[in-house]
């Protein structure tokens, strides 16, 4: 028989999707205010994954990662999306979102981002929001999931994840201490 205990605090993430990069310092300003101070700003690319978002958002997106300083309970996971969709509303112009904010949360063994969308692999948490387990860490590295999402796969964002991870475990380890 398991013996249930606390969970593991976990290192909040976003990933943003922007039709425009200069809506990103109000955007992390505005995670802060809720999420903490974050600890990691990462660079602006192109998103070209797909154009899935193009109808809504428009051409030419770019897309940045966000971690946040303090750890957090991964129960809170939920809470976090229904924040960042009504950031995703506030920062709407005329009827059409300029950003796509997926929160989530860097574990020692996975990557999970919340969403709206069921699907069978995901888990519901709360408030209409599920859990989908993006990636998974083992054998030294970030790997996918037949699910996955091409660019979480490929190009920038394996190489700011491993670093986001380095920095959780160093903050787990300091906590162990």
């Amino acid at each position: 028989m398991s013996t249930p205990g606390p969970a593991t605090p976990v290192k909040p993430v976003v990933s943003m999707l922007l039709a425009r990069e200069d809506l990103g310092p109000a955007l992390v300003e505005r995670l802060a205010g809720y999420l903490g101070p974050p600890d990691l700003v990462g660079p602006w690319w192109p998103f070209d994954a797909t154009a899935y978002y193009a109808p809504e958002m428009g051409p030419n997106l770019g897309r940045r990662l966000v971690s946040f300083l303090h750890l957090a309970d991964p129960a809170c996971l939920a809470d976090w999306k229904v924040y960042t969709n009504s950031l995703e509303q506030a920062f709407s112009l005329g009827g059409r979102r300029l950003a796509n904010l997926d929160p989530g949360y860097v574990a020692r063994e996975r990557l999970v981002l919340a969403t709206g969308k069921n699907f069978p692999h995901r888990i519901y948490l709360d408030r209409g929001i599920y859990g989908d387990l993006t990636l998974v860490f083992g054998q030294g590295r970030w790997q996918s999931l037949p699910w996955s999402y091409p660019d979480y796969t490929q190009g920038e964002l394996p190489a700011l994840l491993e670093l986001v991870r380095q920095k959780y475990l160093w903050q787990l380890k300091a906590m162990a201490t």
